[in-house]
């Protein structure tokens, strides 16, 4: 089941990444003010609700996926409120300065780190999920 479960979350982070984020949400989800904290938890809350889109569709049409109520509502509200942390970008910054990866950082690699975190996040999701 976790298979599924993952490539179900893993689409609705996708879905809500790229095609659902708005310009202004990826322009402004990390400023430090009432509107970046907008901008990002609206960005966040499009997670939520596409990862509760595909879950729902996968419990109705894969036979391998039964989840439970109080775990989809714990996964979701993971997936939001992690999705909004590592959206801030200070994190990933933090991250990449304390690890030996500046120059990395300085020439686009923010973007991997970032998507990777995402991953991780949904992972232990659908880990949690599936248990």
């Amino acid at each position: 089941m976790f298979p599924s479960l993952f490539v179900l979350l893993y689409l609705g982070h996708l879905l809500a990444d790229y095609p659902l984020q708005t310009d202004h949400q990826a322009a402004h989800k990390a400023d430090r003010c009432a509107a970046g904290w907008a901008a990002n938890l609206t960005h966040a809350a499009t997670h939520v609700a596409t990862c509760a889109a595909a879950l729902a569709l996968g419990v109705l049409v894969l036979d391998d996926v039964t989840v439970s109520l109080p775990i989809v509502v714990a996964a979701l509200l993971w997936i939001g409120g992690s999705h909004a942390f590592i959206d801030r970008r200070w994190p990933v910054q933090w991250w990449m300065n304390h690890t030996g990866q500046a120059s990395w950082a300085a020439n686009g690699g923010a973007a991997h780190v970032d998507q990777t975190a995402h991953i991780l996040a949904l992972v232990l999701a659908a880990l949690a999920l599936a248990a």
